[in-house]
């Protein structure tokens, strides 16, 4: 994954990053910065589900249709959706209206709850699945071995639409890996982040 600098700053930047404002500031500020917010990483769990089959900069541009429509991804509001809000969804133009993906995200905030009151907090039973110090690297590709065991593992608790692409996405995007190209100005941005980033505790017992 080469790196590219066509930008109007002069700047390098991953080679997926097209030259609009909210592209770049999404990659600049968001992509591949550690994230432990339980309400954002559930946020780009279903927003990656919803990007299946299509581009992120879609997404992109819908996110903040998709969090009026879905409680800004407040899983205790979203687990309590029914029909009426799926018909809702399905009839608002702002967001990706697929039957399947809306009552999967819907089903994962009931899961996100249960994981919550068993583990703590969503954040210590992804970050769990980061790759060890000196894991060879992923760059480039679109699953990780670490990818396919967090997507067994959540379809095991009954979570839908996190296939390893989709979960592997989802941990370039929150910082579980960082996948910004050698070349990209964010790339050691992103591995000083990680560094600092303090690891959600693990409460499994010993």
């Amino acid at each position: 994954m080469n790196a590219k600098t066509e930008f109007p700053d002069g700047l390098a930047r991953c080679g997926w990053v097209d030259t609009s404002a909210e592209y770049m500031a999404y990659h600049d500020n968001e992509w591949g910065r550690p994230q432990g917010d339980d309400r954002a990483l559930f946020e780009q769990l279903c927003l990656e589900g919803f990007q299946s089959g299509l581009s992120w900069r879609t997404i992109l541009n819908k996110r903040p249709a998709f969090r009026r429509g879905f409680a800004d991804f407040d899983p205790a509001k979203m687990a309590r959706f029914g029909e009426k809000q799926v018909a809702a969804l399905l009839a608002d133009a702002g967001i990706v209206r697929h039957r399947g993906k809306i009552e999967a995200v819907i089903n994962n905030a009931a899961r996100a709850l249960e994981m919550i009151e068993k583990e703590g907090s969503l954040a210590a039973f992804f970050w769990r699945f980061e790759a060890p110090a000196g894991a060879p690297s992923t760059l480039g590709a679109s699953t990780s071995e670490q990818s396919v065991a967090l997507s067994k593992a959540l379809k095991k608790l009954g979570w839908k639409f996190v296939g390893p692409t989709t979960v592997y996405a989802f941990m370039q995007s929150v910082g579980m890996v960082n996948d910004h190209s050698p070349g990209c100005h964010c790339h050691a941005l992103s591995e000083k982040a990680r560094k600092e980033f303090r690891r959600p505790a693990d409460r499994r017992p010993v």
